[in-house]
């Protein structure tokens, strides 16, 4: 079977879909100095990848249309001229949606998949896990008995988000979009309580039902309508850490919503937003961290997997209508 590559066919206004995408085959150069041939075997689509689809500067450059798309993958090596990787290692980082690739080898992480899924090191290990965790704690700031609320709550870096505030005494508050996950956040993931924001009716009423003492973090991975909800009901000195926009990102007009800075202002609000490439100088922290609390019991995880390298498509634009549970994930193995 020959390689083959996904391309970005044509820039997409609003919502993407099968035709933003197309499927090419793949020659590959050869080897030089410093070169491994890697072999896909996970990739990871993430929600930031939708406003790379689109021209314009940005903290990240935008995908070119023609050249394949790209993200967070695991790969085997299978040849290698860089001496520090061999045959048959693990690799992590940022590759092309190839089946196969010649890349640079001093660009990929060498991962260790003896304690945990190879998987893993894109979502709890990865970046969904780090940007939960210098999120919550670094802006968030949470304290024993505050209540955090997380919109996208079973996405992967919401659930993740919600249990490392429960491991620092909060209550936690997840908002989501259907009974399923609703059920596995409580049950499974130790929400205390859940919102269902296509069912709530007066979305505010609802949160401050769940929230009878107020909000004092809200971890904004969705914005939207969600947000104005939970923002009508922060306490003063409350923290917005604000990693995602889901809900605006393929809008094809700025939509107008409260003006929420008379809120921030009289109740001395922080919100801020950040990228995880903020904190890549402390990326060893959080890795420790996540990986003590992955071994010893005190976070859990969940993935959605679909199987193929045709299904990358599918599977990013399931992000937008919530087919995930966890981390997204693409198994072309």
């Amino acid at each position: 079977m020959s390689d083959q590559q996904i391309v970005l066919a044509s820039r997409p206004k609003g919502m993407p879909d099968a035709a933003t995408f197309r499927v090419e085959d793949l020659t590959l150069p050869e080897l030089t100095e410093g070169d491994v041939l890697i072999k896909a075997t996970y990739f990871s689509v993430d929600p930031y990848m939708r406003g790379r689809m689109n021209e314009g500067k940005s903290y990240i450059p935008p995908f070119e249309v023609d050249q394949p798309l790209a993200g967070g993958a695991v790969a085997t090596v299978i040849d290698s001229k860089f001496g520090e990787l061999t045959a048959g290692d693990l690799v992590t980082g940022s590759l092309p949606w190839a089946t196969r690739s010649v890349l640079p080898g001093k660009s990929l992480k060498k991962i260790d998949a003896s304690l945990v899924p190879p998987s893993y090191y894109l979502g709890i290990l990865g970046m969904p896990g780090l940007t939960a965790y210098f999120g919550l704690l670094d802006i968030g700031n949470p304290q024993p008995g505050e209540t955090v609320v997380v919109s996208g709550a079973a996405g992967a870096v919401g659930i993740i988000v919600g249990q490392i505030a429960k491991l620092k005494g909060c209550r936690v508050v997840g908002i989501a979009g259907s009974d399923d996950k609703i059920a596995l956040l409580k049950d499974e993931f130790g929400f205390d309580a859940v919102v269902n924001y296509k069912t709530a009716g007066n979305l505010a009423d609802a949160i401050a039902e769940a929230c009878p003492e107020g909000v004092d973090v809200y971890f904004d991975n969705v914005g939207g309508e969600v947000s104005d909800a939970v923002i009508r009901n922060l306490n003063f000195h409350a923290r917005i850490p604000l990693c995602g926009q889901i809900a605006l990102y393929n809008t094809t007009e700025v939509p107008m919503g409260p003006r929420i800075q008379p809120m921030l202002l009289t109740r001395s609000v922080l919100m801020k937003g950040f990228t995880i490439g903020n904190y890549q100088a402390r990326f060893g922290e959080g890795m420790k961290q996540l990986a003590a609390w992955v071994n010893e019991g005190k976070l859990h995880y969940k993935e959605t997997t679909l199987k193929g390298f045709d299904k990358l498509p599918t599977a990013m634009l399931g992000l937008f209508s919530g087919q995930n549970t966890g981390k997204m994930i693409v198994d072309v193995q």
